[in-house]
């Protein structure tokens, strides 16, 4: 790209309705760095149907944090910070700071009680931009009320709140912006309607596919889910055919090492079949879906039943 002066970005935001990808944005800074786009300048966004804007890093903030959750702690739904490099570990990046107007709270998705700083909960979020509902859903008007226009168990039980179905925590931090004020960041791990409860435990499936992404490069790309209480695990194969099986015995090993889980069934299919939506997201759930059509036109299935 010739001719072409970044310098003058300011923002450059990385828009998500999941947890941030800390190597997405680190790339995206290394690859347009030498056409002077400042890494300072991207940074991320947190937004969903509820609500669109909830929190950014915005230039004048501090640079985002990176914490390092015990994911053993976290499949129980707790919050346990520790070091860089410790066995388990997780980085979790900020989603941003929270907008003027927007209060957030974590809250319990059983009790709708609100939750403190070392829990795992639902972010529900009051502002006066968020969205009243549906145009195109009728009925379930009592599920649709719950979702858009809901109130705290108790505590604050006067403030509607809209529930965002994503599990997340915030950390207050002494850290202040330019205009002076406390910067509190909100940490979104990943979505509700995708974890995984297997074993009594909640799993977030991006783990999960990490794991197993860094276990062989011939894997291009990987999706978890479950069906009938069985972890399936679905991975492009970016090389031959002939490694399909090999792949097999990897994805199982891993996984039972790092995850204490059982692969129920593991799907080999070839590059681009895990669909993907216009933000790099991957759709689980419409995979899953094809799966159980027998619309997925594997390369091998393995099953382990």
């Amino acid at each position: 790209m010739r001719n072409v002066n970044l310098t003058c970005v300011r923002t450059c935001m990385v828009v998500a309705e999941e947890r941030p990808r800390i190597a997405l944005t680190q790339s995206f800074s290394k690859i347009f760095k030498d056409l002077g786009l400042s890494a300072r300048a991207v940074s991320t966004t947190f937004g969903c149907r509820v609500n669109v804007a909830v929190c950014l890093q915005g230039t004048s903030g501090p640079d985002p944090t990176t914490v390092y959750l015990d994911m053993r702690a976290l499949r129980h739904d707790r919050v346990r910070l520790v070091e860089r490099g410790s066995p388990h570990s997780l980085p979790l990046m900020e989603s941003g700071k929270i907008l003027p107007g927007v209060k957030v709270i974590i809250a319990n998705t059983e009790t709708k009680g609100p939750l403190g700083d070392s829990h795992l909960g639902e972010v529900w979020v009051s502002s006066p931009h968020n969205a009243s509902g549906y145009y195109t859903v009728y009925g379930e008007e009592a599920l649709h009320a719950d979702h858009f226009s809901t109130k705290l168990s108790f505590g604050d039980t006067q403030t509607v709140w809209a529930r965002t179905g994503y599990l997340g925590f915030l950390r207050r931090t002494e850290l202040t912006d330019a205009c002076g004020e406390r910067h509190d960041a909100l940490y979104v791990v990943g979505s509700l309607d995708e974890t995984l409860e297997l074993r009594g435990m909640r799993y977030h499936p991006m783990d999960i596919e990490t794991s197993v992404i860094r276990s062989h490069k011939s894997i291009a790309e990987c999706a978890v889910f479950t069906w009938t209480n069985l972890l399936v695990v679905v991975v492009e194969l970016g090389g031959s055919e002939q490694e399909a099986l090999d792949l097999v015995a990897l994805v199982t090993n891993v996984v039972l090492e790092e995850h204490y889980l059982i692969v129920g069934v593991v799907v080999v299919v070839d590059p681009g079949v895990i669909p993907i939506n216009s933000r790099g997201e991957k759709q689980r759930m419409h995979l899953r879906d094809g799966f159980l059509a027998d619309q997925l036109d594997p390369i091998y299935v393995a099953y382990n039943m």
